[in-house]
């Protein structure tokens, strides 16, 4: 027994030694500065504050560090999660409450590695899992942009997360298991667009962030890379290569229209998350640049993914009705079809191509194919505001308008009339989502 015993407290710190140096490991920081391919819109010849607004409009910084009707690039953006609630932070070049009094090695540490400028762990809803893969150079043209705003005196809101999720040391360890830094590779056997592709996707618009799985411990499936996710009640949908369920039977004139404008004809119109990045982001991207990332996504083994959603173009309510008339449908009496016709019917029409603007087409897309109705009931309730190349994309948001027994019955008849499926939405479901 004393001899068990002795070999155990020899043992233990044989181990204590073998973990530290294994956490020491798995958290190395990557010292390469790393290279970029050439992007269109951001030659290296350019001026370096053009190239570095360019690149923080690649990598939708103001999407997450602004607030409604806040101050760009203030911070305190709320962002809601299983354990808490998260807040991002000021990045104006304020010294005191923003990032004014970063170096250039504090900056680069914080976006590729997590890690702030007193040492602390940044959280991964700070997407540096995908910023990692960055170059230097363009990592501090980001931060030369920055640093030309004005600065924005505005403290940042402490996150509201319990133990154990509140200790930020805790992050090594998630980042031990889950975060490796490290730079962009380019693939020789690939050509210079889909490299190109592959560097916008992945390490600045960090598309990954959204639209992969996520594992038990909150990290991105990559064996799932893009196959689709729910975010705060968002379907991020599958943009595989896969035909049926993600991305494949698209054109690449519709993927690059739908980057750009976030409509496509026939298969969708952003709303949500992707609203916004089409609004902040992708549609400042030169044109050859779009079409390198549509290029790299063409590429996306295709996979089905969750939840998979099969979109029937002409489903029988479609097929029924006129632009003026619902068709004989005994749906269209009840209460849903009743509130589509008093609010919807209008814009919409009742065979779905849409009245005063393409972006109001029904026909074709998935979220009116999906039985959940999340992207639907999202829709319903927050409306869509963006500007796209000088015009207005609006559609009111009817959450002080209808209560949730309405939005869900709206919903479902929108499933079941554009979509060919029976919505499984519940007003308790719907009255979730208003907490989101």
């Amino acid at each position: 027994m004393k001899k068990r015993w002795k070999r155990v407290l020899i043992a233990l710190p044989v181990l204590a030694v073998v973990g530290v140096g294994a956490y020491v490991w798995l958290n190395r920081s990557d010292p390469a500065d790393g290279s970029a391919p050439t992007l269109a819109g951001a030659p290296p010849s350019s001026d370096p504050v053009a190239r570095g607004e360019y690149l923080a409009k690649a990598a939708d910084c103001i999407a997450c560090h602004v607030t409604p009707g806040g101050k760009p690039y203030a911070g305190g953006l709320a962002f809601k999660l299983p354990f808490g609630t998260i807040y991002s932070s000021n990045i104006t070049p304020d010294p005191e409450t923003g990032i004014g009094r970063y170096t250039d090695d504090e900056f680069v540490r914080a976006v590729r590695d997590g890690i702030r400028r007193d040492g602390k762990h940044l959280y991964p809803a700070f997407p540096y899992t995908s910023y990692t893969e960055m170059s230097r150079a363009d990592v501090l043209a980001i931060k030369a942009y920055l640093f030309t705003l004005p600065k924005v005196n505005q403290p940042n809101r402490e996150n509201d997360i319990g133990f154990p999720f509140n200790q930020r040391w805790a992050m090594g360890f998630w980042n031990a298991a889950f975060f490796r830094s490290h730079r962009f590779e380019p693939d020789a056997g690939r050509s210079e667009a889909w490299n190109r592709g592959a560097y916008l996707a992945g390490a600045l618009a960090h598309c990954g962030e959204c639209h992969t799985p996520r594992n038990i411990g909150f990290a991105m499936s990559n064996g799932s890379l893009l196959a689709g996710e729910t975010v705060n009640g968002w379907r991020a949908w599958n943009i595989t290569s896969d035909a049926t369920h993600g991305i494949g039977a698209w054109s690449d004139e519709q993927l690059a229209q739908y980057l750009s404008t976030g409509h496509a004809d026939g298969k969708g119109t952003a709303g949500g998350p992707m609203a916004e990045a089409v609004d902040h982001s992708f549609q400042y991207l030169n044109a050859d640049d779009v079409s390198a990332l549509v290029t790299w996504l063409r590429t996306v083994p295709a996979k089905e993914g969750k939840d998979p959603v099969v979109v029937d173009a002409n489903a029988p309510g479609i097929r029924a009705a006129s632009d003026l008339l619902p068709g004989k449908d005994p749906a269209a009496e009840a209460l849903g079809g009743q509130l589509f016709a008093g609010a919807c019917a209008s814009c919409h029409q009742w065979n779905g191509p849409g009245r005063q603007t393409p972006q109001a087409s029904l026909a074709g897309i998935r979220g009116v194919n999906d039985p959940s109705g999340a992207n639907v009931v999202g829709i319903i309730l927050q409306g869509v505001s963006m500007r796209v190349r000088d015009q207005d994309v609006y559609m009111p948001a009817f959450a002080q308008t209808f209560n949730d027994a309405e939005v869900a019955a709206l919903a479902n008849y929108v499933v079941h009339h554009f979509g060919g499926k029976t919505g499984t939405v519940t007003p308790a479901e719907v009255a979730k989502r208003r907490a989101q």
